[in-house]
């Protein structure tokens, strides 16, 4: 990979991140730099993410790509990694719309395993370092790099966070430089979600429509598509049902195809994602 580097006196660097404190100059990359001159939001969360977690932010990466938006986070584990993949999601029409914004140089993957999103970041989308290339990462870097993330970012949004998490770093950070702050609401017994929750309680936007995100924010509202030829076999047999009866819980899709829920609930997942079906209360699935 090629590491290229843009200073703050130049045209190409980002505009809202000179307003954040402590601006990086340099700013390492590679990939597409145009990406971050784009609307941005951040999508954060916490490492040890429950599959809750993991769909939502999946689904959100995918859909604000759709809409043009480019999805800033940091690579790590869980739900950047999630919100990474959604925006690279090809059968859900994301471009590639997502940049990851790294505590170590930018020639540098970490985690280690997830060497093949990085490179996939690096060939579609951006990866940023306000480090020298062949810096290591070190455990301090990762809280300071947050600022980027939310100072590249008109909003950050954090999916799930338990009451000690780095995302509640970020969150600070994108508050105190004058950004909104979105959280998604959890369970209020559930250790998962006890720093989100008390981010709505401090005040953070309850993000319980994803659209809402779209619509309040102002992005362009593109319909994601699909080609039904590019279905597989199972996804195909739950469209027909859900076509048949308007609308389904997903024990019911359960009960007609005779199958597990944890088989039922990726597949209802991955056709969420492209777009395909829709959903109610979390518990209607309805074919678009």
């Amino acid at each position: 990979m090629i590491v290229q580097e843009v200073y703050i006196n130049e045209d190409k660097y980002p505009e809202l991140l000179k307003e954040i404190k402590e601006p990086p100059n340099p700013l390492y990359y590679v990939g597409n730099l145009e990406l971050i001159h784009r609307r941005c939001v951040a999508v954060v969360g916490s490492r040890t993410a429950n599959e809750y977690g993991r769909n939502i932010a999946r689904k959100l990466g995918a859909r604000l790509a759709q809409c043009g938006v480019t999805v800033i986070s940091g690579m790590a584990r869980g739900i950047d990694t999630c919100a990474h993949l959604g925006a690279l999601e090809e059968g859900a029409g994301a471009p590639g719309n997502t940049a990851a914004v790294l505590g170590c140089g930018a020639d540098i993957c970490y985690p280690a395993s997830n060497r093949r999103l990085r490179d996939e970041i690096g060939r579609r989308g951006l990866l940023l370092s306000e480090y020298p290339p062949g810096t290591a990462p070190a455990r301090y870097r990762f809280p300071r790099r947050n600022r980027i993330i939310s100072g590249l970012a008109e909003a950050t949004v954090v999916v799930q966070a338990p009451n000690s998490s780095g995302a509640l770093i970020t969150a600070e950070l994108a508050a105190e430089q004058g950004r909104t702050v979105y959280a998604v609401p959890g369970p209020i017994n559930s250790a998962y979600h006890l720093g989100s929750n008390k981010l709505l309680r401090d005040g953070a936007v309850p993000l319980v429509v994803l659209e809402d995100l779209i619509s309040e924010m102002g992005f362009e509202i593109c319909e994601p598509g699909y080609d039904e030829k590019n279905l597989g076999r199972d996804e195909k047999k739950v469209v027909e049902l859900l076509r048949g009866h308007g609308e389904m819980t997903q024990d019911q899709v359960c009960g007609a195809l005779g199958k597990p829920a944890s088989f039922v609930s990726g597949i209802l997942t991955i056709l969420e994602i492209k777009g395909v079906i829709c959903t109610s209360m979390g518990k209607i699935f309805i074919a678009k």
